[in-house]
């Protein structure tokens, strides 16, 4: 179960015209939302990660406004965890469970979420919150993550599951949040 005090959110590239090319992109888009919202009333550190934004163009103004706090990790790997600086940053925070959402699920989703389940973290995809161009890419990405150990949620699931009681204001901000 996905714990609070052990839990990180990454979002992944939804950027540019690529963003706009996803297979059921406004379900995907307000999903990501959701989460972002959720993760922020949790108190759950968010890693924000780009590819390539010379190439693909900047994160999506609706999903960058709700990450305004904090900068982009820009990345040329496909696989977040490739990268120095988002290692490093996974590391200062010190929690083992990543919950991760975005594009494209066959390609920079499955390959971070594989180096990190070989790297020893407990991962998480939320599945209602990635996608690819093409349905089948999303299916078969979603596939061989579980294939590799990487566990699949939704994004209602995950919040719920981290908020575990159905009392208090965290609770009540986020039904707000889901409906």
């Amino acid at each position: 179960m996905l714990k609070i005090e052990n839990t990180v959110f990454i979002v992944v590239d939804v950027q540019g015209k690529l963003a706009s090319l996803m297979y059921d992109k406004q379900t995907l888009f307000e999903n990501i939302k959701k989460c972002i919202k959720g993760a922020k009333v949790l108190e759950i550190p968010i890693l924000w990660v780009e590819q390539n934004p010379n190439g693909l163009g900047d994160t999506i103004p609706e999903i960058a406004d709700l990450l305004g706090d904090r900068e982009p990790i820009v990345k040329m790997s496909f696989s977040s965890y490739k990268n120095k600086d988002f290692k490093d940053a996974l590391k200062d925070l010190n929690r083992n469970q990543i919950l991760i959402a975005g594009i494209e699920t066959h390609v920079c989703i499955y390959q971070t979420a594989v180096d990190l389940v070989n790297a020893d973290f407990e991962v998480s995809v939320v599945v209602d919150a990635v996608s690819s161009r093409k349905q089948e890419n999303k299916q078969i990405g979603i596939q061989k993550m579980k294939d590799e150990g990487v566990k699949l949620t939704s994004t209602e699931m995950a919040l719920f599951e981290l908020q575990e009681v159905a009392e208090g204001s965290r609770f009540r901000q986020i039904i707000k949040i889901v409906k």
